[in-house]
């Protein structure tokens, strides 16, 4: 009888397995691999192979319909099988890794020229990355070598089993896994941002936040007409709520980002022919002063080292030498370090010395309370602390601006927005009803859940002797900005989290000129991802640490 050698893959399930049926398929197919096929085990009348480690086992298998068609078992616990046949097993294997077994590779003979073994092995590597593991141990098939050095496996000391079934142990690293990624194009689609719904990402940036499903559902439903009736209502609603939320008397939402918003800004104080002051402690500050420059605005500006406090005292110096009317502009939330400045403060002297005070807070409202009573303009967007997507802002006001055809451009003119209720040309329902769902959500109850676990988050990593920027009485709820210890890399850090599914930012030039990674809660991640971005932290921080020392002995002690 001829075994046929050509099965489809299609419907194939891949998963963890969980099921009474589902393991003792898993005997019966380890019975037949290792006892019938590999004689590594006498046989028995039962047909079924029990492993010792079951009981400690994770088994990730292949299912088609209800029938197992391969599978792989994972164990972390020491000592390894590995340790029963090496004694020396730790000299071999690269310092300060978690590292995980992987064994009884084990496929039915007609899927084994498929893409089983691959899927079974992203299965795999989707665990191990979510669980922290970062170092992979196997013996694998002298007769599977190639295969395996392809996946990026090395080999390590002599083989192990018998002679009728010799093994090589192999350990596979995260970055090996990296580079095997980055030159698979089936394992690159898998993961990278793109990636299949099952793949676990937790998303620690500033924006674009993960929506909720809510507000996933309203995004993705039927566009309509900016014109009609519908649209036009659910505008003047979320205006509404926007005004209700923050106490401002009028705001305009705007189909741009936040940067639109603030050059809107900057084009209503041109209108005012008088001169301001700029504050800056940080990449966002600096930006409204380049906003102000661009509009040709006269102005002071407070410039202060990036993460230096503002002095009250010393912004009432150069505050008082503004006539009134003139303006003070600053960012509420300075998400460049993760320090909230002292908007309060700064809304008391400008009311007192007669100035119109104008905020950034596009990382404040909705991750925070926001009191925005007294202030001439204001500013912010959808897709950061309102937890929707990014394509909106908003400009908050406290008049009713006029339109100036011609001093403005249209779509920079805050009164000719005004005068059609935000709607003087096109914009997007899927966003403007995104933007409505997510601002029900924007609760108090929401806030809190911000403040809470950014204080037991920045109170944790301090307890591990990572640095953070923003000193603890000033440190905002939404951003938690990391200084990495000398020797250590904010982008190859940044880089590993992100294959093991955790994104942080890193990428902003900004960020990579200072060596700084941030974990933003803007997005309100629970406190479960929160206690697995620590875990991979530390685990990856102490990994690099050890290697900076082992590379610092060496250097004095070439011998």
């Amino acid at each position: 009888m001829t075994t046929n050698r050509t099965s489809s893959t299609a419907g194939l399930v891949f998963k963890v397995a969980s099921e009474d049926w589902e393991f003792e398929q898993i005997h019966r197919l380890n019975y037949r691999t290792f006892v019938e096929e590999i004689p590594q085990h006498a046989p028995n009348p039962e047909g079924r192979l029990v492993d010792r480690f079951h009981a400690e086992n994770t088994y990730i298998i292949g299912l088609q319909g209800r029938r197992l068609i391969g599978m792989l078992a994972l164990r972390a616990r020491r000592p390894f099988s590995l340790d029963g046949k090496l004694p020396n097993l730790d000299a071999y294997l690269p310092k300060g890794r978690t590292p995980v077994e992987i064994r009884l590779l084990a496929v039915e003979p007609e899927f084994r020229k498929t893409t089983v073994f691959t899927q079974l092995f992203e299965q795999i590597a989707r665990y191990c990355l979510a669980e922290g593991y970062d170092l992979a141990i196997i013996s694998g098939t002298t007769r599977q070598a190639k295969l395996y050095r392809h996946l990026g496996f090395t080999p390590f000391g002599p083989l192990v089993g018998m002679d009728q079934a010799s093994y090589q142990p192999m350990y596979l690293t995260l970055e090996s896994f990296g580079r095997t990624v980055e030159r698979s194009p089936v394992l690159r689609s898998s993961f990278t941002e793109a990636s299949p719904p099952d793949h676990q990402v937790f998303n620690f940036l500033p924006g674009p936040v993960t929506p909720t499903p809510e507000v996933r559902a309203a995004f993705a439903g039927t566009a309509v007409s900016h014109r009609g009736q519908l649209f036009l209502t659910r505008m003047a609603e979320i205006r509404g709520a926007l005004c209700r939320l923050t106490g401002a008397a009028d705001v305009q939402v705007l189909l741009g980002s936040g940067s639109l918003a603030n050059e809107m800004v900057a084009a209503q104080l041109s209108l005012l022919e008088t001169t301001g002051l700029v504050l800056s402690n940080g990449e966002f500050g600096e930006r409204l002063a380049a906003n102000a420059r661009r509009a040709g605005l006269r102005f002071d500006w407070l410039r202060l080292p990036w993460g230096q406090l503002f002095d009250i005292t010393q912004v009432e110096r150069f505050a008082e030498r503004l006539p009134r009317g003139g303006w003070i502009w600053f960012v509420h939330h300075e998400t460049s370090t993760g320090i909230i400045n002292p908007f309060a403060e700064l809304k008391a002297l400008s009311a007192r010395l007669g100035l119109h005070l104008c905020v950034d807070c596009i990382s404040s409202i909705g991750a925070m309370p926001v009191d925005l009573h007294g202030v001439h303009l204001a500013t912010t967007a959808s897709g950061k602390g309102l937890g929707s997507y990014p394509g909106l802002s908003m400009v908050f006001h406290a008049y009713q601006p006029r339109s100036s055809p011609d001093r403005l451009p249209g779509y920079l003119d805050l009164g000719h927005w005004a005068a059609h209720q935000s709607v003087p040309h096109t914009h997007s329902s899927n966003l403007l009803l995104a933007l409505g769902e997510a601002m029900r959500g924007a609760t108090p109850e929401r806030m809190a859940q911000i403040a809470a676990n950014a204080a037991w988050l920045r109170h944790e990593l301090r307890g591990r002797g990572f640095g953070i920027v923003a000193p603890e009485p000033v440190a905002s709820p939404g951003i938690v900005t990391l200084v990495l210890d000398e020797g250590m890399s904010a982008a190859e850090l940044g880089e590993e989290l992100e294959i093991r599914g955790y994104w942080l930012n890193y990428r902003s030039q900004y960020l990579l000129e200072r060596n700084w990674i941030q974990a933003s809660l803007l997005g309100n991640p629970d406190r479960g991802s929160l206690e697995k971005l620590l875990h991979v932290l530390r685990m990856v921080c102490s990994r690099h640490s050890l290697k900076k020392n082992t590379s610092t002995a060496a250097a004095r002690d070439p011998a």
